[in-house]
């Protein structure tokens, strides 16, 4: 065996009793005996017989462990339990469905060791529905590069390799590991490149996803936007709201001299821009005050990890 370091391969799994066994098998042949490997198996609150059998599988090969949820949390979070549960320096995140191949595992570790901190697979000849699968991705991918900058062609391929040293800067949650790499990008500084996985054609059960999850697509999008601009300044993003609500209290000030020498004859109407103009400039005030703390908070946070921003462990 290869004195090379353990690999963890980290696979959710809902309602995949057909084809959890021919999983285990798959990728055992994929990484057979030439370096140490442990397949972390999640399920995530199923309700088939897929923790029975996973169970049963990891009963008859120590490589293969079994992580149980109590219930149904969604894929992000049975992710990030395979990562914490993960004991390798290299992890590789799969779907369950067998609709990733096992036998890309080797390439995407191997790319890895070049130096890089997060390899992403991207799938030739994607074999999945062309209007409620293929075009949203299609769209999504675009929307993505895009926003974060980050210039992964295929960001719904769960198929990816990431540095240990990388996980552990990520805290997932809601729905976002469709943005692994621009997450990685924006608060590790990881070096990302990409590389062509295989695709199958999903052989039991049905596809967890539908047209339902571009709303939370577009919420989690926001969310990592807002991460990568303003996560090592807050003060930018609270300053720029205090600087709009200051331009409009300053019009608002405006208008009641305006208001006070057209409307004479009714001087309650007189009296509500300045009333706006106030709560302009109070609203100003507070959003900088938010600022401030939050620059506090993050100045904290780096204290207290002992941690200088966006730095990730090189191999030597």
């Amino acid at each position: 065996m290869s004195n090379r370091s353990m690999l963890s391969v980290v696979v959710p799994l809902y309602n995949e009793e057909e084809s959890v066994g021919a999983l285990v098998d798959a990728v055992r042949e994929a990484l057979g005996i030439e370096r140490a490997w442990e397949l972390v198996l999640v399920d995530d609150g199923s309700r088939d017989r897929t923790a029975a059998v996973a169970r049963d599988l990891a009963a008859r090969d120590d490589r293969v462990r079994l992580v149980e949820l109590a219930r149904n949390y969604g894929q992000t979070q049975a992710m990030q339990a395979g990562f914490d549960a993960a004991r390798g320096d290299t992890v590789v995140s799969m779907d369950g469905d067998l609709q990733n191949d096992p036998a890309d595992i080797p390439s995407l570790a191997a790319k890895l060791e070049e130096g890089y901190d997060l390899v992403a697979g991207y799938r030739l000849r994607r074999q999945d529905k062309l209007i409620t699968r293929k075009v949203p991705s299609w769209v999504a991918n675009r929307l993505i590069r895009a926003i974060t900058g980050v210039q992964i062609r295929d960001n719904g391929c769960s198929l990816k390799a990431y540095r240990r040293s990388t996980l552990q800067h990520l805290h997932l949650y809601s729905d976002m590991h469709r943005f692994l790499p621009a997450v990685a990008a924006a608060t590790t500084g990881a070096r990302i490149t990409e590389v062509p996985v295989r695709h199958h054609a999903r052989r039991f059960g049905q596809s967890k996803y539908g047209l339902s999850r571009i709303l939370k697509i577009l919420a989690d999008l926001l969310t990592i936007t807002m991460i990568a601009w303003f996560r090592e300044r807050p003060i930018v993003m609270f300053g720029l709201g205090a600087a709009g609500a200051f331009a409009a209290g300053i019009a608002f000030l405006a208008g009641s001299f305006a208001a006070a020498a057209e409307l004479r004859e009714s001087m309650a109407n007189a009296y509500v821009f300045p009333a706006a103009a106030l709560l302009c400039f109070m609203l100003a005030c507070y959003l900088l005050m938010l600022g401030l703390i939050g620059e506090v908070a993050v100045w904290k946070a780096r204290e207290r990890e002992h941690l200088l921003p966006n730095v990730v462990e090189r191999p030597l």
